[in-house]
């Protein structure tokens, strides 16, 4: 046969996915996996591992106290809560005791630390470090899988250049961090944001990255389906390139963050949940988000959106 270049391509393309599915199968099971419909070179297997775990913020459910909040929720089957980490070490016992015989654990912290860690004040950079520690503690009490943190807002001047220099230095200020949240039996997490709201973090691989050269168990990073609508060029991709790294998503309508589904069609997360199977992520899916309509007829039905997207990645 004459090789061509397009028999070249054919040959190379057909190599590929007999690589990919003997790949698929050895991950799947081999032929029982693929006798399950695992079709090689063309979609991978979804990890068995891989759980929705869906997560409320404290805002999210309708209720006037949290026993009315978690009531509403074990309803809905939602079984994480994030509450905020402002004065969290005043409420442990309160969140315990409304937790106390119920199937919700706490998932993340959403941040509530003060000052900012890219400050060139080390007064700042300090007050940072200080508030964080003091809400890391209380989160490994509550069973945290870690407390959500962003190096710098727009908001936040003067700040450290963007350079070699300011991300050693980062790595540097959140290795001691990670050591401490892993005393605490928790983590800290790197949460990337679009560019209208942070500069120095954007995307999921740069902060995995971060966490890589870090190199701390303490030390793990998250994504937010929002923030990656304006950033990340594949919800698959942004996932998978966290890897292990990823602790953490929050979820939210993809015009106006509000509530999944008040955004219609706009509001797919098919490709993203693909890629938290194919890790076997079993950690929370939180919303972060407003509501636009009644919230006893929005909530549950952007849950239901939810494990629907779920079952059809």
């Amino acid at each position: 046969m004459t090789l061509n270049r397009r028999n070249f391509l054919k040959t190379t393309l057909a190599s590929a996915a007999v690589a990919a599915g003997s790949s698929a199968l050895t991950a799947c099971g081999g032929k029982a996996a693929y006798a399950e419909g695992c079709k090689a070179g063309h979609e991978a297997c979804a990890n068995s591992k891989a759980e929705l775990k869906i997560s409320f913020q404290e805002g999210t459910a309708p209720g006037a106290n949290l026993n009315e909040k978690f009531d509403y929720m074990e309803k809905l089957g939602v079984v994480g809560f994030e509450p905020g980490g402002r004065g969290l070490k005043d409420r442990v016992k309160e969140i315990k005791d409304a937790l106390n015989g119920r199937d919700i654990k706490v998932s993340a912290i959403c941040a509530g630390f003060q000052g900012f860690i890219l400050s060139t004040d080390p007064e700042i950079r300090k007050q940072c470090m200080d508030t964080m520690k003091e809400i890391i503690a209380p989160a490994g009490e509550l069973g945290s899988t870690g407390v959500i943190i962003v190096p710098a807002f727009n908001s936040q001047t003067p700040v450290m250049p963007h350079t070699q220099e300011t991300r050693d230095f980062l790595c540097e200020q959140f290795n001691e961090m990670g050591n401490f949240a892993k005393e605490h039996g928790t983590t800290v997490i790197f949460e990337p944001l679009n560019r209208k709201e942070a500069f120095y973090l954007r995307q999921v691989a740069d902060a995995a990255s971060i966490c890589r050269d870090i190199n701390n168990p303490g030390v793990r990073c998250m994504g937010d389906f929002w923030h990656m609508t304006w950033e990340e060029t594949s919800d698959m991709g942004a996932f998978l390139s966290a890897g292990e790294y990823l602790q953490h998503v929050h979820v939210a309508s993809r015009k106006r963050r509000s509530m999944p589904g008040e955004d219609g069609e706009a509001d797919n997360y098919v490709n993203g949940f693909k890629g938290l199977k194919m890790l076997g992520y079993d950690k929370y899916v939180s919303f972060e988000c407003g509501c636009q309509g009644d919230r006893n007829v929005v909530v549950p039905a952007a849950v239901e959106l939810l494990r629907k997207q779920w079952e059809e990645a």
